[in-house]
């Protein structure tokens, strides 16, 4: 009873510390007032079964076997409910103490990146080890368990090769997420497709391409194959739209009406802009108009308006600049 009492009491006291602590003016206060709202149902169970747990140690005979073998499970239980539930609170303190614009400021990204990734390998980390506990306390579970590891070897190669691309894309996300060549909020370019990263979990990726469409890749693609990042150092965006024109195309007249559109357009971030022929077939000369925006959706949407303007203007005004395709007649 008095190994109990201890137990209780200095539960007790760490509860009433904590409670102190989260409700006074410490530092941090963002972090234990809601570890201590949120961990109260968790900690009271750990308290309870460990109070439990310590009174059937003390006295062995007095309680049946298969008791104590539940209080010890059901102790682990609690106390893997605890860990997850802070690990829950922790990230969610976190995320609250980052401003909510993620776009401007790359540090955010990152940590908003690598968080989340850190929270679920250490809450599979957990389970796991929390599964693990509670086998090693049936003694048949546990002997079934080894003989099977020791003695079929194809069945643990067969396991090993069924979790290989689970564990691939886990150990590929933890890379991805500490790489930084990749952060939530940045835009990219996959397959020719772009969008914005939406999330980075342990074993995927989530993109919201520019049609608000959802790409969902392994998180293995990304350290197997190439991608674009468009903001992995700022998030400012240069737009690029191409049009064939006939040879006969004046360009000082095009670039005017290109700085008339791009100037009067509110995407355009007043930083850059340019319009150059960068290729020549035989039936058309290519112009390229480059023009920068804040953001990725800013330079999609600047791009489609130089677009449509520059086509509306060479067929309202310079029709005959258009592409043509020419031949010759010998009578």
């Amino acid at each position: 009873m008095v190994a109990v009492a201890v137990v209780v009491a200095a539960g007790l006291l760490a509860g009433v510390l904590v409670q102190r602590r989260a409700g006074g003016r410490s530092s941090y206060r963002w972090l234990l007032a809601p570890l201590y709202r949120a961990s109260r149902r968790p900690a009271v169970a750990v308290l309870l079964l460990a109070a439990l747990y310590v009174g059937t140690r003390v006295n062995p005979g007095a309680v049946p076997s298969f008791v104590r073998r539940v209080v010890v499970v059901l102790l682990i239980a609690s106390v893997t409910w605890l860990v997850l539930r802070a690990l829950h609170i922790a990230e969610r303190a976190a995320f609250s103490r980052l401003p909510g614009e993620t776009r401007a400021d790359r540090r955010i990204r990152r940590a908003r990146t690598q968080i989340r990734p850190v929270r679920r390998l250490t809450s599979v980390v957990v389970t796991v080890v929390a599964i693990g506990l509670v086998l090693t306390t049936f003694p048949p579970v546990r002997t079934i368990g080894l003989s099977v590891l020791t003695s079929a070897g194809v069945v643990g190669a067969l396991l090993g090769l069924s979790a290989r691309t689970a564990l691939g894309n886990a150990f590929a996300g933890i890379q991805v997420a500490f790489a930084d060549g990749l952060h939530v909020g940045d835009v990219i370019v996959v397959d020719g497709q772009w969008g914005r990263v939406e999330e980075v979990k342990l074993t995927n990726v989530v993109i919201r391409l520019w049609d608000d469409r959802m790409l969902i890749l392994p998180t293995t693609w990304f350290t197997e194959h190439p991608f674009q990042n468009w903001t992995r150092h700022e998030t400012r965006v240069v737009g690029e739209t191409r049009l064939h024109v006939d040879h006969t195309a004046v360009l000082d007249d095009l670039r005017a009406e290109t700085r008339r559109i791009v100037e009067s357009s509110p995407l355009w971030d007043r930083h850059q802009w340019v319009l150059q022929m960068v290729d020549a077939t035989p039936q058309t000369v290519v112009v390229q108009v480059q023009a920068s925006a804040a953001d990725g959706p800013s330079a999609w949407d600047l791009r489609c308006d130089v677009r449509e303007g520059l086509i509306g203007y060479l067929r309202d005004h310079h029709p005959e600049w258009l592409p043509r395709t020419r031949g010759e007649f010998h009578p």
